[in-house]
């Protein structure tokens, strides 16, 4: 398998990363930790989490897992801040004040001196990133992280990020997290140029669209039962379109008709797309991972690109995955 690396930094990442979303909501605490062990068996070596997840619950089962197998010196750890964590008006946001007293409650949940990757969540419109990159490079000097990046920023936010760093000599982003799927791939216009220019990875989250491209929803008006459009509505509910439906159909199809499977498929195409570093995966069962994990050995052919292509153009949209972020509300 090839790693590949990681922006500007050197180290070497799978080409698929396993997210950790699910974990507790719904995956039970010892399915998830079954999944850890056979993601690092499996060739995977980035995890992905939040300390939003489950009210930081997905960090402490990894901290726990990581600590049962032995194997955190062969795992980077990617967790992120912003949404809050609490009631108070401090307890989100990407002040320097909910960042500090966030990191260091990351690193008891996950059982860790070193956070590897420590992400903002989403963009502060509120605040300055003078302060937010100015408290996360006292965390690197500090050596509780060892490298920072964003998730979900529009492509001005990281060209901001940048200018800041080099002006003022602070920590560097180097990577970003956008979603990124063949149903919205408005990414392409402007932040897979941005972090190619400037030697950013992408990590990008929902390479299944959450499930259409599997072919898992009927019609829009009624998803399965245990989709997260029906579990967590919201936002999660208004990205099942029934334009993303029908192309998901199509893509089915397409997948079906060359021996594929659609899931796999909808993966190896974010994986092999140009200047992305890995895209996330987010299985509920150690199965639905170790469907996954032979995506890692694939290689999109020219053909199915070409008809990916004809499905949804460069740098179009059939569902809104790119602007449900906060910051376009």
């Amino acid at each position: 398998m090839l790693y590949r690396t990681l922006g500007r930094t050197g180290v070497r990442v799978s080409p698929l990363v396993l997210g950790t979303d699910n974990f507790d909501n719904p995956t039970p605490e010892t399915e998830a930790a079954r999944m850890i062990d056979a993601a690092l068996d499996g060739g995977i070596n980035l995890i992905d989490t939040s300390n939003s997840y489950r009210q930081g619950e997905s960090e402490r089962i990894i901290g726990r897992a990581l600590r049962a197998n032995g194997k955190r010196d062969q795992t980077l750890i990617a967790t992120k801040f912003h949404y809050p964590t609490g009631t108070g008006p401090n307890d989100g946001g990407n002040s320097r004040l909910h960042i500090m007293r966030a990191c260091e409650e990351s690193l008891r949940r996950l059982q860790v001196e070193t956070i590897d990757l420590y992400q903002v969540h989403r963009p502060d419109m509120t605040i300055l990133q003078d302060e937010t990159l100015g408290a996360l490079t006292d965390l690197v000097r500090q050596g509780k992280v060892r490298y920072i990046g964003s998730s979900t920023a529009p492509a001005w936010k990281i060209m901001e990020s940048i200018m800041l760093s080099e002006q003022k000599h602070l920590a560097r982003f180097v990577s970003d997290q956008p979603p990124y799927n063949l149903l919205d791939r408005r990414i392409e216009n402007e932040l897979i140029p941005c972090c190619q220019a400037y030697g950013l990875g992408l990590i990008t989250w929902s390479p299944l669209a959450m499930g259409i491209l599997a072919g898992r929803y009927a019609h829009a008006d009624a998803p399965p039962a245990d989709s997260r459009a029906t579990l967590r509505g919201g936002i999660y509910a208004e990205r099942v379109t029934q334009a993303g439906i029908d192309v998901g159909d199509r893509f089915v199809a397409l997948a079906r008709a060359h021996g594929l499977d659609p899931a796999q498929l909808a993966v190896l195409w974010v994986k092999d797309q140009p200047g992305i570093t890995a895209p996330i995966i987010g299985p509920r069962t150690v199965a639905q991972l170790e469907h996954m994990l032979p995506v890692m050995e694939m290689t999109l052919s020219d053909e199915l690109r070409a008809a990916c292509d004809e499905l949804v153009p460069p740098g179009g949209f059939a569902a809104n995955f790119h602007n449900s972020a906060p910051w376009m509300k």
